[in-house]
């Protein structure tokens, strides 16, 4: 045995006091890697070459230390390792993950990021690299471990402690202790400290990370205009700093200002494509800002991403099929058919992927029933419709979403009655819950196509705008094409009854404006107490009876 080759005793080195984990696909690497940790001391090594075998080991066994290829061939890769250790919290805050990679694409590396590995080492590896790179980390492994236990048992105060003390004991490591103290304080929600550490660091050194503190602080406190411009600044000095850009969408959507909020996720979508949760967001945001070409590009993405992602689920799949259903309705030509095939294409996947899930088969039917209806397949949608009728006769009572859908695919194929039936059930079941009756409430209001939809709403906006100019007959004619559309609109029926009015101060011997009036107002008879539009509802009625005396 060489020198270089001979084992360190184990109780003086501080690599054998750790249990790793290594993670290649190829044996080889594997060897090479445990002969490496083992002339550096190490002796407890566990060697895997796939992803399920991997997490299994993290769940029943504690891991100091994982060395992880990114690059694991077929099926889950090391982002996807570290995504599900982290998010089944597998690895604890002393744990150190390594990225192994010969890959250095920025889309490799920015996905990686997302989930925080504690250092990357590049192919090839050989002993002096690893002994210096890993023995810098356990060494600061050492030095925090308390502070980091504490954490892990969710003892914040003492951590806080802890950091305090180490801050003039331990120098080296003075840039980690801040940050984790600014982070701790903001888990105990005291602000005040923790806007302090960070305004203490960077009266320093403009460091991104306390920036990005600051700003979560500033968001916290509702200071959302300062905590918008504030990460608008460290996006321009560090665009590679993706936890900004989550923070600026959710600060912009604070401040009202979706599309802002949408074109940001948009950017960091762009800069790092391969996460997950932010595509979905994106998704979401786009749907309601009415851009379902972007909404659909966004859940396509969230749909393939999670093809191996701890966070894959049915409801992307149903997003992305609703988002193609609403795209493809009314149009009848080669698009339209290709959108509406995908839809069909992506519910079939679904029930492939969950079979587990016996209420996604209903589920799925109900969406296919309206997407062949918006193909004009009358047909085919009404005898989908039949056997979805057939089934809910025999089988337990949907949950709420597949409910409402049930709802809309109902509206879709001219059974407003039934639909709106339906809904009631619902509101009477769930009249506690003001975000479902938000819901229930949307359908009755505007249960038409999307793009009818944002027709009756683009229509809604140049009318209100025509209205507040002053002009009256153009405000009438917008509202009454919108209510062509949508005839049992609340929002919209007011707002013609208001224009009317303000034509009759101007006129008040056209009493056939009243008369207008008072047929809109009737077309809302029986709107219920909780929606939105009652009071002025109420207040419009109180009104127009005063005028007639």
């Amino acid at each position: 045995m060489t020198p270089s080759d001979k084992k360190p005793d184990s109780s003086t080195s501080a690599f054998g006091k750790l249990a790793y984990l290594v993670i290649d696909d190829f044996e080889n690497f594997r060897l090479s890697m445990r002969h490496m940790l083992r002339s550096c001391g190490a002796d407890n090594i566990e060697l895997v070459a796939r992803a399920r075998p991997a997490v299994q080991y993290c769940t029943y066994n504690h891991v100091d230390v994982v060395l992880c290829d990114y690059n694991l061939g077929e099926g889950k890769n090391g982002q996807h390792i570290l995504e599900e250790l982290r998010h089944k919290k597998l690895l604890k805050r002393s744990s150190l993950f390594l990225m192994v990679t010969s890959e250095t694409s920025r889309e490799m590396v920015m996905g990686a990021r997302e989930y925080q590995p504690d250092a990357y080492l590049t192919k090839p590896i050989n002993r002096t690299m690893l002994e210096k790179r890993l023995g810098s980390l356990i060494r600061q492994r050492s030095a925090l471990l308390p502070i980091n236990r504490e954490i892990d048992r969710e003892n914040y105060p003492e951590a806080i402690s802890l950091c305090i003390q180490a801050i003039p004991r331990l120098p080296r490591y003075k840039t980690w202790l801040m940050k984790t103290l600014g982070e701790l304080y903001f888990l105990l929600g005291d602000l005040s400290h923790s806007i302090k550490v960070y305004d203490e660091v960077l009266q320093q050194r403009e460091l991104s990370w306390a920036q990005f503190g600051r700003s979560r602080v500033l968001l916290a406190n509702h200071r959302y205009d300062e905590a918008v411009a504030s990460l608008q600044r460290l996006i321009t000095n560090h665009p590679d700093y993706m936890e900004a850009y989550d923070l600026l969408a959710e600060g912009l959507e604070r401040l009202n200002k979706p599309g802002m909020a949408q074109k940001v996720l948009e950017q960091a979508a762009d800069y790092s494509p391969n996460a997950l949760l932010r595509q979905k967001h994106l998704a979401e945001l786009a749907e309601s800002n009415q851009d379902m070409d972007k909404a659909v590009e966004a859940w396509r993405h969230t749909v393939d991403l999670g093809v191996y992602s701890i966070h894959d689920s049915s409801t992307h799949y149903l997003s992305l099929s609703h988002a193609l259903c609403d795209l493809s309705e009314g149009n009848t030509g080669p698009e339209g058919e290709t959108l509406a095939n995908e839809a069909v294409s992506v519910l079939g996947s679904m029930e492939k992927r969950f079979p587990e899930d016996s209420s996604l088969a209903l589920r799925s039917h109900i969406i296919q029933c309206r997407i062949y209806a918006g193909q004009e397949q009358t047909l085919k949608a009404e005898s989908i419709l039949e056997s979805i009728r057939l089934e809910l006769k025999k089988g337990d009572i949907p949950d709420l979403e597949t409910s409402l859908d049930y709802a809309k695919t109902l509206f879709r194929l001219g059974h407003g009655n039934e639909a709106k039936a339906l809904l009631g059930k619902l509101a009477e079941q769930f009249g506690e819950n003001p975000a479902i009756l938000k819901k229930i409430e949307s359908l009755l209001d505007e249960p038409v196509s999307f793009r009818m939809k944002v027709k009756a709403r683009r229509l809604n906006r140049d009318g209100i705008n025509a209205f507040e100019s002053g002009n009256l007959q153009e405000a009438a004619s917008i509202f009454t094409k919108a209510l062509e559309m949508i005839p049992d609109h609340p929002a919209l029926n007011l707002n013609q009854v208001q224009v009317l009015m303000k034509e009759y101060d101007n006129n008040t011997q056209n009493k056939a404006l009243l008369e207008r009036c008072q047929q809109h107002l009737d077309h809302l008879d029986g709107l219920p107490a909780q929606h939105g539009q009652y009071r002025r509802y109420i207040a419009l009625q109180r009104k127009l009876k005063a005028l007639s005396l």
